[in-house]
């Protein structure tokens, strides 16, 4: 045999090889995949693991239902065990570190398990196709050290960021143990509200290039206001911090760091991940020591 036809053969095995990552194939419950890339030698998920992956959803028609590209964040989540039969949890169990693969789930057998009636751009009998890009895969123990790890990095950059705003600002204000920097603009009167006092604020809420990404003031339900008990994780924490600053009628600038607020994930569409935010707030009412209610909003969003 020739070197010639030894490259040959060895041409044809890569082309072979390559038809067989891209074919459609079926688990013995019933689950189709196809994987894209399919890398050896590196770890794979199992029930308990963290996942990191980036991932598209889409319909039978090729629509686009979702993608973690378009938040601008990965998917962090840890591996459960599948829960019916084709699962995308049985699907994720067999990807690796490094692969990137297409996992058909049945849409029937989502709506069955969620006991919910499919939406009209998902037709009954078809499949959701998730294709997605493993970027890393991590005991819990190894996730939690990693995160500490990173959140101690940002805690750093988000003090800069900060430091530097309030300077170029010429702000006069307080920064707190935690990092958060409150300035008072308007001293209110009374004493300043305590945990499971529920109280009303109205708020903007702004990037740190000024863009607004919520406000109360734009929707009608909550012009006069938003109610929530502080101290009970009903807001985010440097909001749960800041507006315990303020007394009834008094207004601030809240510049909260990234680990008070929405952390490494962001809040998809409206808030980047590791993102210092700032909010313009006014305490409205204080009603002291009383029960929350039921409709309370949790916590004010980005985009409505």
């Amino acid at each position: 045999m020739t070197i010639k036809t030894v490259s040959k053969l060895s041409l044809l095995v890569v082309v072979l090889a390559s038809c067989d990552n891209n074919r459609v194939q079926v688990t013995e419950t019933g689950l189709k995949y196809k994987f894209h890339e399919d890398v050896e030698d590196t770890r794979k998920a199992k029930v308990g693991d963290v996942m990191t992956f980036n991932l598209t959803v889409k319909n039978s028609k090729d629509s686009l239902l979702g993608s973690s590209y378009q938040n601008g964040a990965p998917v962090k989540q840890p591996l459960q065990a599948s829960t019916f039969k084709g699962s995308l949890e049985e699907g994720l169990a067999l990807l690796s570190k490094g692969d990137s693969a297409t996992i058909y789930v049945n849409a029937d057998s989502i709506a069955g398990r969620s006991q919910q009636p499919l939406p009209p751009f998902i037709p009954k009998g078809s499949d959701i196709a998730y294709t997605i890009k493993v970027i890393d895969i991590q005991s819990m123990e190894e996730f939690q050290k990693a995160q500490v790890s990173l959140r101690e990095k940002q805690k750093g950059t988000d003090d800069k960021t900060i430091a530097d705003y309030v300077a170029k600002n010429k702000l006069a204000g307080q920064k707190t143990a935690s990092g958060l920097y409150v300035v008072i603009t308007q001293p209110g009167t009374g004493a300043n509200p305590g945990s499971g006092d529920v109280v009303k604020v109205k708020y903007t809420g702004k990037l740190m290039n000024g863009k607004v990404f919520d406000s109360s003031d734009k929707n009608p339900q909550t012009q006069a206001g938003i109610d929530f008990p502080l101290g009970q994780g009903a807001v985010i924490p440097g909001w749960d911090e800041g507006v315990r600053q303020l007394k009834k009628g008094g207004k601030g600038l809240l510049i909260i760091p990234s680990g008070l607020a929405y952390g490494i994930e962001g809040a998809p569409g409206a808030i980047p991940p590791n993102s210092v935010i700032m909010f313009d707030v006014e305490l409205v009412d204080v009603k002291k020591g009383a029960a929350p209610t039921p409709q309370m909003p949790q916590m004010p969003q980005g985009g409505r």
